[in-house]
């Protein structure tokens, strides 16, 4: 068995309703599948999501406050003030301002754009930069995915004169701002029919609105925030993504096509992955590392050598920015595992000075991968003692709502219910963390704390080919709320399993449906997964869970599925047999083994049939437990070495089968008692006479019987055995086991060293002699262990374990 590390949540639909909509819409019945999983279970339903055409382009003076803004906006512009766009340091408020900025160049407004640094201010509105601006002469400040939580500080703002336009899409707070204009879908009575636009949506819509037409030449910066943000890609932000990518795959913008050329994407290649995993990184880096404005610049320059340069330094920063990730994620491992022995918090606050405030959230996003709990993450200033940090959270567990029942320990927050920001003195910390955790209690339960997985379908290797591929794509473009596809390919076996990457750290595994080599094959890659290979078996039938994608290389198409989780139902069965040094092998096991155990019992143990093979196990025997039968007939077995004392054999998980039973029963009957096992390493060491597979046919009985007869004169045993084996082609050794047959049933003698016939013997069955039933019970064992294939193996293990009920184990487990 190999466990998967998520629960798989497999959506159902109904053949004949697949079957209906494929034929209607002359699509890949996988494809059809699909639709109705993602609940399009008529064909309007499905033509609409299909549809290059549709129009999800709602009215923008539907967001309330809408009409006042744009008002104001040509008021000030029609006058000449000046106008201040305040954004945000991350992808999203970074692409509202550029959009912005070319919104107000094309209507010739006075203006200028302002970021605040993101460790030396933080996030959102502050007085000192409203001081600022009133030293510039700002007239008018329009806010991009922030404001909407600064209440104080659009009052400090009013008190000095400054007007504000708040557009933002944050959850609103209890008390908004007063004496301002605020445009948020998520505003308390705001009637605008989709409330999950990004920050850079509602710029967009703020853009529609004052142009009076879709502003197509701005989706491209629409498209880079709504990805980048983890917005939901339906609706209307579907729309606004995909044709945003379209013209991205044609763009004329420097800033984005020298970014794409730093990263080595193709432009005409271009999806959502590569925005919210190539472009928004690089993007980001500078906002978390110095100062957004160096990605503003980019996006905003019309030469193209500039941009080339500025988007070179974007990605030597973010290089930068993922060793300082990898760096800080370590120590909050290690924070983490300081407290080892007590149970894991069901929330997780990690704080500690000095730590870079830009990236905590990704190392939050990390710890969250790593142990599926709520996170925080600080980073504390030693000289003021404030901490400020972000949160990434579960299923189940909502983080705003979370931190404003906290909020009088914090000095600011705001988010959504997966992610959030904070702010707060260190001293308030422990407290923080224990009312977060009461939280839990309240709202999770135990299986909160395993992630799942959504998979829309379960597929076999025939259904997958390239065409279908590409009408999966028709579904795009992916992300939050519309996620790539998740199929189970099951009961696959593979042709071949290695590892890949410059550190071989990823793997691939080549599936097959049979055991055919020339049956249809597909490549499985996984990233990071490289340590998946010891657990899986040269047997293996295996589910995997993953992405269907195209791998295209040196001109040729072929479809991948890469893989997301990957699990094994049955009792796996590892050849070992016939391995030179196995001490290693048992070394590197047990490690492994103990590594993956988050108890203290044994996970590992040895059975072994014969206790004088135990001297071979070397320092093996202080590294795990070892059980020996103590009777030949297997009626009782015994722990060998204090860790089996120690332990409880119905917890091992992986049984390392050491040597040859006496019997294939003993054998069946402990793998039936065996109740945790899930996987068997098969060595089966054979220390004493080997009997080549098979029992002595009666040819050879006559032979042997035939050859004594017919002795000249008695010979030497030796000779004659010696004599015979040359004549006859029959092994010496196989020629003195008939011998000891015929003299224990009493047809031969041994006298003075020679072999004689008996005169007149009773009539004998050679089978009933102990000696021929002790070799016939050896052949057996060394015909079903030792000689047969690792797939013959595996199914006689496998049908020992279920058909086998002999209580071996009876009063040790």
């Amino acid at each position: 068995m190999l466990h998967a590390k998520a629960k798989w949540n497999i959506t159902e639909a109904d053949d004949d309703q697949v079957e209906k909509l494929a034929q209607e819409l002359q699509i890949e019945p996988l494809l059809a599948r699909l639709l109705i999983a993602r609940g399009m279970t008529n064909i309007e339903q499905a033509k609409a999501f299909l549809d290059e055409g549709t129009d999800w382009n709602h009215d923008p003076f539907l967001l309330d406050g809408m009409g006042e803004a744009v008002s104001r906006i040509r008021l000030a512009i029609e006058q000449g003030e000046k106008i201040r766009i305040y954004g945000d340091y991350d992808a999203d408020g970074i692409s509202s301002t550029v959009l912005m900025i070319h919104l107000l160049n094309q209507m010739q407004a006075a203006f200028d754009y302002y970021i605040p640094h993101r460790i030396h201010e933080g996030y959102g509105l502050n007085n000192k930069a409203l001081d600022l601006a009133l030293q510039h002469g700002v007239q008018l400040i329009i806010t991009v995915d922030t404001g909407i939580s600064a209440v104080e500080e659009i009052a400090y703002a009013r008190q000095l004169g400054l007007e504000v336009i708040v557009t933002d899409h944050h959850e609103p707070p209890e008390h908004l701002p007063q004496e301002c204009i605020i445009i948020n879908p998520k505003k308390p009575g705001c009637p605008y029919p989709f409330k999950q636009l990004a920050g850079v949506g509602v710029a967009f819509k703020l853009a529609q609105a004052l142009l009076g037409r879709w502003p197509s030449e701005l989706l491209e910066f629409a498209a880079i925030g709504t990805v980048a943000d983890l917005m939901p890609l339906l609706n209307e932000n579907r729309m606004i993504v995909k044709q945003g990518l379209k013209r991205m795959q044609s763009s004329s913008n420097p800033g984005i096509r020298a970014l794409f050329d730093a990263a080595g994407i193709n432009l005409k290649d271009v999806n959502s992955t590569h925005i919210g995993f190539t472009l928004a990184p690089r993007i980001n880096a500078s906002g978390r590392l110095e100062h957004a404005d160096d990605a503003v610049r980019l996006l905003i320059t019309d030469n193209q050598q500039d941009a080339e340069q500025m988007a070179y330094q974007l990605d030597q920063l973010n290089k930068e920015r993922q060793r300082i990730v990898e760096e800080m994620t370590k120590q909050a491992y290690e924070i983490v595992q300081e407290s080892k022995s007590a149970p894991l918090k069901q929330v997780l606050v990690v704080a500690q000075e000095d730590w870079n405030v830009g990236v905590v959230g990704i190392v939050a996003s990390k710890l969250v991968d790593k142990y599926y709990r709520p996170t925080l993450v600080l980073s504390i200033d030693k000289e003021t003692g404030l901490a400020k940090g972000s949160a990434r959270s579960i299923a189940g567990y909502d983080l705003y709502q979370a931190l404003s029942h906290c909020q009088d320990l914090l000095d600011h927050y705001g988010g959504h219910q997966a992610a959030a920001g904070l702010t707060l003195s260190r001293e308030h910390l422990p407290e923080l963390e224990r009312r977060l955790n009461l939280l839990a209690e309240e709202w999770l339960c135990s299986d909160d704390f395993t992630p799942y997985m959504n998979v829309d379908m379960v597929c076999s290797l025939k259904e997958i080919g390239v065409t279908t591929v590409q009408q999966l794509e028709l579904l795009g473009p992916f992300g939050m709320g519309n996620p790539t596809p998740k199929v189970i390919i099951s009961n696959a076996a593979y042709k071949e399993l290695r590892t890949i990457g410059k550190e071989q750290q990823h793997v691939k595994i080549t599936l097959k449906t049979s055991k055919d080599e020339s049956a249809a094959t597909l490549d499985a890659v996984g990233f990071h997964k490289s340590a998946l290979l010891p657990w899986i078996s040269s047997t293996a039938a295996m589910d995997v869970l993953g992405e269907l994608s195209i791998n295209e290389w040196n001109g040729v198409r072929k479809p991948q599925v890469m893989i997301q989780d990957l699990r094994i139902a049955h009792m796996q069965m590892f050849d070992w047999r016939g391995i030179a040094k196995i001490e290693p092998k048992l070394a590197e096991l047990a490690e492994r083994v103990d590594g993956r155990s988050s108890g203290g019992d044994a996970r590992a143990g040895i059975l072994m049939f014969h206790a004088s093979n135990t001297s071979m196990l070397g320092s093996i025997v202080n590294k795990l437990p070892v059980w020996v039968l103590a009777k030949e007939n297997g009626s009782s077995l015994m722990p060998s070495n204090e860790l089996a004392r120690q332990s409880n054999l119905s917890m091992v998980t992986d049984m390392i089968l050491f040597d040859l039973p006496s019997e294939l029963s003993s054998l069946g009957a402990a793998l039936s008692s065996a109740v945790g096992m899930e996987r068997v390493y098969a060595i089966f060491y054979q220390g004493g006479t080997v009997y080549e597979g098979a029992l002595p046919s009666r040819d050879m009985f006559k032979t042997v019987y035939g050859a004594v007869q017919q002795q000249a004169a008695a010979s030497p045993s030796a000779a004659f055995i010696a004599s015979l084996s040359k004549r006859s082609g029959l092994s010496s050794s196989l020629i003195q086991f008939i011998l000891d047959v015929f003299t224990e049933v009493g047809l031969i003698t041994q006298s003075a060293g020679s072999y004689r016939l008996v005169v007149k013997p009773d009539k004998k069955d050679l089978t009933q002699s102990q000696i021929y039933q002790n070799r016939q019970l050896h052949v057996e064992v060394e015909q079903a262990l030792l000689y047969s294939s690792a797939q013959e193996l595996h199914e006689w293990l496998m049908e020992q374990k279920q058909q086998s009920n002999k209580p071996l184990l009876e009063g040790i487990i």
